[in-house]
């Protein structure tokens, strides 16, 4: 999809995801929490994680949830990260959110990455506002305190 295709579907999932998240609610005892903060416009997220070892000693998000506050940019990211990351290795984790990371921040990367990405190519339109980059990647980069187990608060500054 290009131009202005895209540019609709990116509205339509952000309104879609915005107003109905998906894994929106506390975990039950949580393996890991994190807490994330964005000083410039006041959205919070925060991110439950359970961690299972599966065959290889590999970990797994097997359940994933987030609550907290914020923009449709904020929520739609945080629930879409849900969906990609829910049953992937902490490895798979990981490369998804450099995927995204670098798709948000209008850095080249190649088909295959794109590939990886899925579902979440359509919030590829945030690149085209500044403003609203780190509202999207507060809920991804609070995971990934989550999945470091830092007790800090991520903020987006």
């Amino acid at each position: 999809m290009v131009g202005s295709g895209l540019d609709d579907l990116y509205q339509e999932v952000v309104m879609d995801h915005g107003s109905n998240p998906r894994n929106m609610h506390r975990l039950n005892d949580p393996g890991s929490t994190a807490h994330g903060f964005n000083p410039f416009c006041g959205d919070i997220v925060d991110v439950d994680l359970i961690l299972n070892l599966e065959d290889n000693d590999i970990e797994v998000i097997s359940e994933i949830g987030f609550h907290g506050k914020g923009c449709a940019i904020s929520l739609a990211s945080a629930s879409m990260m849900t969906e990609a990351v829910k049953g992937e290795s902490v490895n798979q984790a990981n490369k998804i959110f450099a995927d995204f990371h670098s798709m948000v921040t209008d850095k080249s990367i190649s088909l295959e990455n794109y590939e990886n990405l899925g579902d979440l190519e359509v919030l590829s339109g945030v690149a085209n506002y500044p403003t609203r980059i780190k509202c999207a990647l507060l809920g991804w980069h609070t995971l990934i305190a989550a999945l470091k187990r830092d007790t800090n608060t991520v903020k987006t500054e």
